[in-house]
């Protein structure tokens, strides 16, 4: 981990344990006319989950990265909700200082540097993890409900309960149990997508694309670098937004590939390939100090 890795990650927990101190004010001062047990639970929940994910930070791993990513920007919508529907009164100064911490925090969280430190956290010493891009189709709706239904729903239910709405409450309870159990696993499922340089060479590992995780041995490897835009080139990059990176081989290689028509993988190969990290660049330089070479993708006429 670099030293610039560590500051982040410090940094990131130092924001998350001073949300309670810069964040909650505001919230507990919109809600000041509220039913104590309204304000009772929306506290008792706040604290157990800030107290989960703090120790996210402590001890990185794709599961924390889903957490804080689905928490974080929870603290923001709940600065605005807060203040937009509670009858209480909130100092200028209060609010601000709330709306900007959180939006701090909500930032920092979704650093592409932040997951490449919480996916690396269980990685081998001898490998290096680097997170691929959402889907491009995925952040155009479908990712942003499933956080509203991890998020929202299960905050939604212990409120109505609070506010004795049973049957409304009751309903949204197990709403919020399927919400976390199928959306939270397909929110996890994306902090698992990555482009992983071992020892042998390197693996593509994403399940969006590939049924299997695929092995490109180093001596198999001609180069790798910034993808041409006309590239015809097998598309792996599931139209995620960023610069795309050419990966060119010596001879082709198997890969069962998942395509509408065949969920479970068509089996095929191939000898060059596009996929999209989060840090183009930083693969890039461990490519290098891995001896493979970096370089502009060769005409494939």
């Amino acid at each position: 981990m670099t030293v610039t890795e560590r500051l982040l990650r410090w940094g990131l927990g130092l924001a998350w344990a001073a949300v309670p101190f810069t964040v909650w004010p505001a919230i507990g001062d919109a809600l000041h006319g509220e039913s104590d047990p309204l304000r009772i639970t929306a506290a008792a929940g706040a604290w157990a989950v800030w107290a989960v994910v703090l120790i996210a930070p402590l001890v990185p791993h794709p599961l924390g990265l889903t957490a804080l990513r689905c928490v974080t920007p929870a603290s923001l919508v709940a600065v605005v909700l807060a203040v937009g529907l509670g009858r209480g009164h909130v100092p200028v100064l209060t609010l601000a200082l709330a709306l900007g911490w959180a939006a701090i925090v909500v930032t920092a969280a979704f650093l592409p540097l932040t997951g490449v430190i919480f996916v690396n956290g269980p990685a081998y010493p001898n490998e290096r993890r680097y997170l691929l891009g959402v889907p491009g189709a995925l952040l155009l709706g479908p990712v942003e409900l499933a956080w509203c239904g991890v998020a929202g729903l299960p905050t939604a239910a212990a409120l109505l309960l609070a506010a004795r709405q049973w049957v409304l409450g009751g309903v949204c309870s197990v709403l919020a149990v399927a919400a976390v159990w199928v959306l939270g696993r397909a929110l996890y499922r994306l902090t698992r997508r990555w482009v992983v340089f071992v020892p042998a060479g390197l693996v593509l590992h994403d399940a969006a694309s590939l049924a299997e995780p695929v092995l490109f041995r180093r001596q198999v490897i001609d180069s790798l670098g910034p993808a041409a835009a006309d590239s015809d080139s097998l598309d792996l990059t599931q139209r995620a937004l960023g610069l795309a990176l050419e990966l060119q081989l010596t001879e082709k290689v198997e890969m069962s590939r998942i395509t509408p028509q065949h969920r479970g993988g068509e089996a095929g190969a191939s000898a060059r390939l596009l996929f999209t990290p989060t840090r183009p660049g930083m693969v890039l330089a461990e490519a290098a100090t891995r001896r493979i070479r970096v370089g502009l993708p060769q005409s494939s006429s």
